[in-house]
C-alpha cells in the first residue's frame, strides 16, 4: 500500500514525515478490518433503482455538458475530435455557474434530457452573450426529448435572428414539433423501442422548459408541466405555470377544440395524457398544443439562483423548499476560502470557480435526492443556475 502525503513546509519545519508509526499502522488496519465482511456473513443486497441504460444516460448528459463548455466557450478548440471527456476542468469566463443532476429514479427507463448551451447565441446585433438551459421530460419514449436536447437550441438561435423573444420561442417550438412528427412517421427506420408500441409512434412527446439568460434578463418558455422557479431574496418566484388539463384556461381551450378531460389517476386529455401542452403527441392534436407560454423577467441584485426541473421534482417538493435548499447550498460556498497553496492569481480564481460550480452541483443533486426520499415515482432532472452578481 502506497502512502501519499502532502503538507506545507514552514520556516520552522524543514521536512514532513510520511511514514506512519507502528501504533498508527495497527490502528489503521483495525479500522479497515472493521468494515470487512467475514466469510460466513451475508452481504446486504444493493438497492438498484434504475437499469444500466439510465446510468449511461446520466454519463452522456455529463459529457454533453462538458462538450458544451469546451466548444461553445470563447476559448473553444478548433477541432471537435480533440475533445477528451477525462479532461473537463475548463475555466470559462462570464458564464453563469450551474449544476445538473438527472436520475432515472423508480421508472424503468430514463426519458428526461437536459441541455446546457453556454454562449449558444449573442453574436447578432451586438446584443451580448446568451446562455441556454433547458430540461425536457419525455413520455412514451425518450427520442423526442433527446431530439429536443440536440436540436431545439439551434432553432431558437435561428429564430432570434429574425424576430422578438415571444415570437421566436413560439416559432422554435412549432418547428421542433413539425420535425418530431416527420421523424415519427419514419420511426421504423430507426432503432427505437417505441416501434414495438405503435407503427407510427404518434403517442410519443416531451415537455420543454427553456431559460435563456442575458446580462439583464431571464427569458423562460414553457410547454408542459416542467417548471422554472427564480429564487430572489430567499423567496421563490415562479417563471412558468404548469400546463395541466384541469387548469381553467387549458380546460376551456381543450373543450373549445372538441376534446375532453377525463379523470383517470388525475386529469388527462382524452383520458390519456396528464399534460395539456407538449412537443409531439400527434395523436392528441389539436387538444394538446405545442405553443409555449413565454415570460421575460428583469434580473436584479437580489437574485440568488434559477431552478429548472421536471415534474419528478415538483410533484413532491414545493417551490419554497426547493428555493431554500438551493440557496443554502450556494450561501454555504461563500464560507469556503480558495486554496491557500495556489501561488498564481489564475490558480486562485480557478479554485474559487470550481467551488462555486460544486455548490450548484450539490444543490441540484440534493434536490434530486430529496425528491427520491419523498417517493417521487418519475424521472428527476434538475438544473440550478447561480444568478448572484459577482459569483
Amino acid at each position: 500500500m502506497a502512502e501519499i502525503c502532502c503538507g506545507v513546509v514552514s520556516e520552522r519545519k524543514t521536512s514532513v514525515s510520511c511514514r506512519p508509526s507502528p501504533r498508527q499502522g495497527r490502528r489503521r488496519r483495525v479500522e479497515i478490518r472493521r468494515f470487512k465482511v467475514g466469510a460466513g456473513e451475508e452481504k446486504r443486497p444493493k438497492l438498484r433503482l434504475a437499469p444500466r441504460d439510465c446510468e449511461d444516460a446520466a454519463y452522456n448528459c455529463a459529457v454533453d455538458i462538458q462538450k458544451a463548455l469546451v466548444f461553445l466557450s470563447p476559448h473553444r478548440q478548433t477541432s471537435r475530435d480533440s475533445f477528451n471527456p477525462t479532461h473537463s476542468s475548463v475555466v470559462v469566463s462570464r458564464c453563469p455557474k450551474f449544476g445538473v443532476a438527472s436520475v432515472c429514479g423508480r421508472r424503468r427507463d430514463m426519458e428526461d434530457a437536459v441541455a446546457v448551451r453556454p454562449w449558444f447565441s449573442g453574436d447578432h446585433q451586438s446584443s451580448g452573450e446568451f446562455h441556454y438551459f433547458a430540461v425536457y421530460d419525455g413520455h412514451g419514449c425518450s427520442h423526442v426529448a433527446a431530439k429536443c436536447k440536440d436540436r431545439l437550441h439551434e432553432l431558437v438561435k435561428e429564430e432570434l435572428e429574425k424576430q422578438d423573444w415571444p415570437t421566436a420561442m413560439e416559432q422554435s417550438l412549432s418547428r421542433m414539433d413539425q420535425e418530431v412528427i416527420a421523424w415519427n412517421a419514419n420511426v421504423l427506420e430507426a432503432d427505437c423501442r417505441c416501434e414495438l408500441q405503435s407503427p407510427e409512434c404518434d403517442a410519443v412527446g416531451s415537455t420543454a422548459v427553456i431559460a435563456v439568460l442575458t446580462a439583464d434578463k431571464v427569458i423562460v418558455a414553457n410547454c408542459g408541466d416542467s417548471r422554472a422557479v427564480l429564487c430572489r431574496g430567499g423567496k421563490p418566484i415562479p417563471l412558468s405555470s404548469d400546463h395541466k388539463p384541469d387548469r381553467p384556461d387549458e380546460l376551456n381551450r381543450i373543450h373549445e377544440a372538441g376534446g375532453r378531460v377525463i379523470y383517470w389517476d388525475g386529469p388527462r386529455v382524452q383520458g390519456m395524457l396528464a399534460m395539456s401542452r407538449a412537443i409531439g403527441d400527434n395523436y392528441l392534436k389539436p387538444y394538446v398544443s405545442c405553443v409555449p407560454e413565454v415570460t421575460i423577467t428583469d434580473r436584479t441584485a437580489e437574485d440568488d439562483c434559477l431552478i429548472l426541473a421536471t415534474d419528478g421534482l415538483w410533484d413532491v417538493v414545493s417551490n419554497e423548499t426547493a428555493c431554500g435548499v438551493a440557496r443554502t447550498c450556494l450561501r454555504g460556498s461563500n464560507h469556503s476560502p480558495p486554496n491557500p497553496g495556489a501561488a498564481l492569481e489564475g490558480e486562485i480564481e480557478g479554485a474559487a470557480t470550481e467551488m462555486s460550480d460544486k455548490a450548484c452541483s450539490d444543490a441540484s443533486m440534493l434536490l434530486t435526492k430529496l425528491a427520491l426520499a419523498r417517493h417521487s415515482t418519475d424521472n428527476v432532472s434538475v438544473v440550478v443556475v447561480d444568478l448572484r452578481r459577482g459569483a
